[in-house]
């Protein structure tokens, strides 16, 4: 059966190859400015074509979670990997994210024979492709994208009940206007990422306003 999108045309070209468990890898929360980057590793089944399934972004988020249970529920295997702020300000973002990638796909209970990564190349010895726009052109990795998505959004839910003042669970930890202002207005608080330029900038101006009130 042909997906109408034709998302499978890798997964079916490599299946032809020889292939058995192809694994669509992607991350979601490169941009925000609070908590971890999640990446997410999905074998799909081959034998059953998931309807509605695309790029995580341009689904709603009842969309998202709808496919999110099928795509559990049908997929052979999958697993997480997750890297924490205090790993992003060390290693940065990019080396984060590839560092997620790896975790997720060695979390794996099976082991993949070939990776469909969206726009990174991952340091493991298995066969793979390197595709922009990954989670837009292959249908595992938009359910990797879809899985690593709705993951990250529980997260900072849960997040957002711990750390009340930053609205975490509206914006997921994105610098939209109202969490900039949060931050500025509460400072930065245990999981923002200290190394981007906005929480630098709030950390460097709560510091001066102290060290103005010492002095006075």
């Amino acid at each position: 059966m042909k997906n109408p999108n034709n998302l499978y045309k890798f997964e079916e070209e490599l299946n032809k190859q020889g292939y058995k468990y192809i694994c669509g890898v992607d991350e979601a929360g490169r941009g925000p400015l609070a908590a971890g980057v999640l990446a997410c590793a999905c074998i799909l089944n081959r034998n059953i074509i998931i309807e509605g399934i695309d790029d995580s972004k341009r689904l709603s988020k009842k969309k998202r979670e709808q496919l999110e249970k099928l795509i559990k529920q049908e997929a052979i295997a999958f697993a997480y990997g997750y890297v924490n702020e205090r790993e992003i300000d060390k290693i940065n973002i990019y080396q984060a994210s590839k560092l997620a990638m790896k975790r997720a796909i060695e979390a794996l209970k099976i082991k993949p024979d070939y990776l469909l990564v969206d726009a990174m190349t991952i340091d493991l010895e298995v066969s793979q492709s390197n595709l922009i726009k990954g989670d837009m052109r292959s249908a595992s990795i938009a359910a990797a994208s879809i899985l690593a998505k709705v993951k990250r959004d529980e997260i900072m839910d849960k997040f957002a009940k711990i750390y009340p003042n930053y609205g975490f669970h509206k914006h997921k930890g994105y610098p939209t206007k109202i969490h900039l202002e949060n931050i500025m207005k509460f400072k930065p608080c245990k999981i923002h990422r200290k190394s981007y330029k906005p929480v630098k900038n709030a950390l460097l101006i709560q510091q001066r306003l102290e060290l103005g009130g010492q002095n006075d």
